[in-house]
């Protein structure tokens, strides 16, 4: 928890901040008080919309900028606050960083937003132009939190940080909660009628919500059964042909150790010894490429701790980052990430993660290694680099035994790993772009 000190210190602040604009500006709540109804009506519209949510190139949306927007453009800066801070009520079970989190940014826009929203109003009205402004000074301040909150929380430097996570998602995202928002401040008036309307906004914001989340889900889910069956393609060619060869080879090496070294002259003798090598060493290959084809798992008894693998992993590979002088990253996770795994295959598919993305990674560059649980409550681990990443003609091909992008590579890292993964019940996830990859390791929890 220590790690993430400065992360509840910028939470804290943001609190106190609001805490004491709010008193400042308390003259404004008494001299305009808003409607009871609207008020409570908003707060129950950001709770139910901040339920369900979408998942974008790297992290979630939710539908809570569309009433947190209306408050900023209907009410005073203290209702606008508390129906900000309403919205975290469904996260309180998910951890007390993002309940608290999601609650004080979401309180201090629309805080932001109404301040801005009472300096245009007048006579109780905004125009169409002051409204938009309204919104994009709301739009603006999520901006300047989140870069903040992830720069913070996470240690990556300001333009890692917009690059990867501000993407055209995102903003496609906050310009549909806009115009929702905003057509929610014309027709929520406190009439039964403005009720109805803005009910109807919320419900076809959450059918276009789940029809955008349902694509992306069949995406991701044709995406990994793609590589899946990919996979399974090649293991069982391989199979096959490495059970040929290995017969083949094992019928050679015998025949060679029946040759009596002590009936031939040095040449034809140094020419068997050699033969024989060889060939034993053919075997091994074999052997090893069908078990990476197909690996044999061994489960440990006790629980397989994330963090420590990492750790360890991080620490094996500094020797190759300095040859390179890649600088390595360590972000361990504050809660228990323990599965049930076989450790030495465990730590190979790290090693080999690892190893690629020092390896694409630039002088000077960045691996980062993350531990966490996913949404679904799944361990996980990731490897990151800022090298090249993966072009889009090549994505498919990741997972294929002999494709490579390095010069010198043997393509079998990966096809490797995935197996091993594979065999764990997990998943192993391509995740970056043409400015850096991204590869995730998800697993089953320990006695789950």
């Amino acid at each position: 928890m220590q790690r993430f000190m400065p992360s509840y210190v910028y939470l804290a602040i943001l609190a106190t901040a609001g805490t004491i604009l709010n008193v400042l500006v308390r003259h404004q709540d008494i001299a305009h008080p808003d409607n009871t109804l609207v008020v409570i009506y908003l707060c129950v519209g950001a709770v139910m919309l901040n339920i369900p949510h979408v998942r974008i190139e790297h992290g979630r949306l939710s539908l809570i900028g569309i009433p947190t927007m209306a408050a900023a453009l209907l009410l005073n800066p203290l209702d606008a606050t508390i129906v900000g801070l309403a919205s975290s009520l469904p996260l309180v079970g998910r951890g007390v960083y993002l309940s608290l989190s999601n609650g004080l940014f979401t309180g201090t826009i629309s805080y932001l937003g109404s301040i801005a929203a009472t300096e245009f109003r007048t006579v109780n009205q905004l125009a169409l132009a002051p409204r938009i402004l309204v919104i994009l000074v709301c739009i603006g301040a999520n901006l300047v939190l989140l870069l903040l909150a992830f720069r913070i929380r996470q240690g990556d430097s300001v333009r890692r940080v917009t690059r990867k996570t501000f993407t055209r998602s995102f903003f496609v995202a906050f310009a549909y909660f806009g115009l929702a928002s905003l057509l929610v401040s014309y027709v929520l008036d406190g009439s039964l009628l403005g009720y109805f309307l803005a009910t109807i906004v919320f419900v076809l914001a959450l059918a276009l919500t789940d029809t955008i989340a349902g694509r992306r889900v069949r995406r991701v889910l044709e995406s990994e059964l793609s590589d899946a069956d990919r996979h399974l393609f090649h293991s069982r060619a391989v199979e096959g042909v490495v059970h040929n060869l290995r017969n083949h080879m094992a019928n050679a090496v015998g025949y060679l150790k029946e040759v009596d070294p002590r009936r031939l002259d040095p040449v034809d003798r140094e020419s068997i010894e050699t033969a024989t090598a060889a060939a034993t060493d053919a075997v091994t290959v074999l052997q090893s490429l069908s078990q990476g084809a197909t690996p044999r798992v061994a489960y440990a008894a006790e629980p397989i701790d994330l963090n420590e693998l990492i750790t360890r992993a991080l620490g094996m590979a500094r020797p190759r980052a300095r040859t390179k002088e890649v600088q390595l990253a360590l972000r361990e996770s504050p809660d228990e990430v323990s599965v049930h795994a076989d450790p030495l295959l465990l730590r190979e598919v790290i090693t080999n993660l690892v190893n690629n993305a020092i390896d694409a990674a630039p002088a000077n560059g960045h691996v980062v290694l993350r531990a966490g649980r996913r949404g679904n409550g799944w361990p996980y681990f990731s490897v990151t680099d800022d090298g090249p990443g993966i072009p889009d003609d090549q994505r498919h091909h990741l997972f294929e035994p002999h494709f490579t992008t390095k010069e010198g590579g043997t393509g079998l890292g990966l096809f490797m790993s995935f197996g091993i993964v594979r065999e764990h019940q997990g998943q192993l996830l391509f995740e970056g772009n043409r400015r850096g990859a991204v590869f995730t390791v998800t697993l089953p929890p320990f006695g789950g």
